[in-house]
């Protein structure tokens, strides 16, 4: 019987330490879109050139939780003059725990943003073809890639200074 509450009492620290990452509630905290030249860009020839900005931000918000949010802008032209502009920030809360400060900050600046990534994709095509416009239909976005360039930046900063 000892033999069981030790076993039992070993699980529970293993699970205790395993790494947990769940995410908790997708949020859309902010939306924009603007058309200044509507309805005369709809008489025009679309051959739209699209500019893609890209941010993320992450704070703990409580025990475990964080509040990851993705922003995106979409500056779309066409013959050189606005057609729409489309700014987003989709929110997510994930609970994490179990992780080292290395992994918690990986997971904060590329997992959690590309959970993300296919609702801000989303509320995009959908308020753009609201506006009447053609979807957009962002392509996927390599996180991975975009956390690892923004870490080595952060250190060729470092040893510049």
């Amino acid at each position: 019987m000892a033999e069981n509450t030790e076993a039992n009492a070993a699980a529970e620290t293993q699970e205790k330490a395993a790494p947990q990452l769940a995410l908790q509630r997708v949020f859309l905290k902010d939306i924009s879109f603007e058309s200044p030249r509507s309805p005369m860009v709809f008489q025009e020839e679309w051959k739209p050139e699209v500019g893609l900005e890209l941010n993320t931000k992450s704070r703990q918000v409580g025990e475990n939780v964080y509040e990851v949010v993705l922003e995106l802008t979409i500056n779309v032209k066409n013959n050189n003059e606005a057609a729409y502009l489309v700014e987003v920030q989709q929110g997510g809360l994930f609970a994490i725990s179990g992780l080292d400060e290395q992994q918690l900050h990986h997971a904060l600046g590329a997992f959690c943003p590309a959970t993300l990534f296919p609702y801000v994709r989303e509320n995009i095509d959908a308020v753009v073809v609201k506006g009447s416009f053609p979807a957009i239909m962002i392509s996927p976005i390599n996180f991975d890639a975009l956390y690892l360039d923004s870490l080595k930046k952060q250190q060729a900063e470092t040893t510049t200074q």
